[in-house]
């Protein structure tokens, strides 16, 4: 026998032979291929951007010219006709479309959406009425938040009970129902008969004539109010918002109850889940702590959607509730037909909507990383 078998080290006690690289090299690789991953997946949806903010833009331009040129829409029958052909030159209404098409995109380069009729800069309106639309989004998403999530968990969990049956006919019906006939019946209800809150503005006359002196003006009612700091400002303001947040946030409500509703029974489904259960566990804390917040992506990931769609509804609530933001200034340029007003508007919301998927796919990505494989 051979001093190497006397040893015990003979082929059958070798270990074997390992191939392929160390387990703290391979993380490290893992690791960076999925943030590799995760900066390819951002990329391309910058890139998307100006991509879809161009594709909307372009369609509003030359929807907004199959009616006519904006001049005449906006000027026919108050002015002669001699009048409106010099305000065209003096707007380069007359030249070739194309040419028109391409110095509004380099307007918009430019930030520049264009001028109102009355001479005024449609990045001005943007500005000032913008923040109140956006004020009108959040408190409404607070109240799609507050009533579409918690009730489509407890749907979820009691799954076939009559209370599940009542919160799916509920759900349909806020999605269903005019957003303008919810806010017509909420001032009816709690403005008119019950007197509880008021029933249309931003804020009372004498609160917003004093918040127009608060420096710096941000344009959004609470943080004026809590800036000028009169805790009576705060508390009107916070009364005039309540009735076109809940009237603009039922709209979708009603989508996240359903969402949260079949997401946490699909995934009550799951085997972790089963797990967890076998391990002991109480039901709340399966449904809390393990359920409930995987069935939460989907929530994340249609956000941008709706919130797209509440800026598209604000218009009508804004009307209702004569809450003077983007909506209802975009409703009074459309009434007045200054279609250079409305293209710029529509512009800038379509450029919004184009950067809020993007923040929307990036959250989602770091939340989910199945999405960028």
């Amino acid at each position: 026998m051979s001093s190497v078998e006397k040893a015990g080290a003979g082929p059958e006690t070798v270990p074997p032979r390992r191939f392929g690289l160390p387990q703290r090299v391979s993380s490290k690789i893992g690791g960076d291929s999925r943030h590799a991953a995760l900066l390819r997946y951002l990329g391309v949806r910058l890139l998307m951007i100006p991509l879809t903010a161009w594709i909307l833009v372009t369609l509003v331009f030359f929807l907004m010219r199959v009616i006519g040129d904006p001049i005449s829409a906006a000027m026919g029958g108050r002015m002669t006709q001699e009048q409106i052909e010099i305000r065209k030159e003096a707007a380069g209404l007359n030249r070739p479309i194309l040419s028109q098409y391409w110095e509004y995109l380099s307007n918009l380069l430019r930030l520049d959406f264009g001028h109102s009729q009355d001479n005024r800069e449609i990045s001005e309106v943007i500005t000032t009425y913008g923040a109140a639309t956006l004020e009108l989004v959040f408190w409404s998403l607070l109240v799609a938040f507050a009533v579409g999530v918690p009730l489509g968990r407890w749907a979820a969990t009691h799954r076939d009970s009559t209370s599940d049956a009542v919160l799916r006919i509920f759900a349909i019906l806020a999605y269903a129902a005019p957003v303008f006939f919810v806010g017509l019946l909420l001032k009816l209800v709690f403005a008119i008969q019950l007197g509880w809150l008021p029933v249309a503005g931003r804020a009372s006359t004498n609160v917003e004539l004093r918040l127009q002196h608060v420096s710096p003006k941000t344009n959004i009612m609470v943080i004026d109010a809590i800036l000028y700091g009169n805790n009576d400002y705060l508390i009107d303001v916070l009364k005039h918002a309540v009735l076109p947040a809940i009237a603009l946030g039922l709209l979708t409500a009603g989508v996240f109850l359903r969402l949260v509703r079949i997401n946490l029974i699909q995934t009550l489904r799951s085997d972790y889940v089963d797990a967890a259960r076998a391990r002991g566990l109480s039901s709340r804390v399966v449904t809390g702590r393990h359920a409930f917040r995987n069935a939460m992506i989907p929530i994340v990931t249609v956000m941008g959607m709706y919130i797209a769609m509440m800026i598209g509804g604000a218009v009508l609530t804004e009307t209702t509730f004569e809450w003077k933001g983007l909506g209802f200034q975009l409703a009074e340029y459309l009434k007045a037909r200054d279609f250079i007003a409305v293209q710029g508007i529509v512009a800038f919301i379509a450029v919004a909507i184009a950067v809020m998927s993007f923040i929307v796919d990036a959250i989602v990505a770091l939340i989910d990383p199945r999405v960028r494989f």
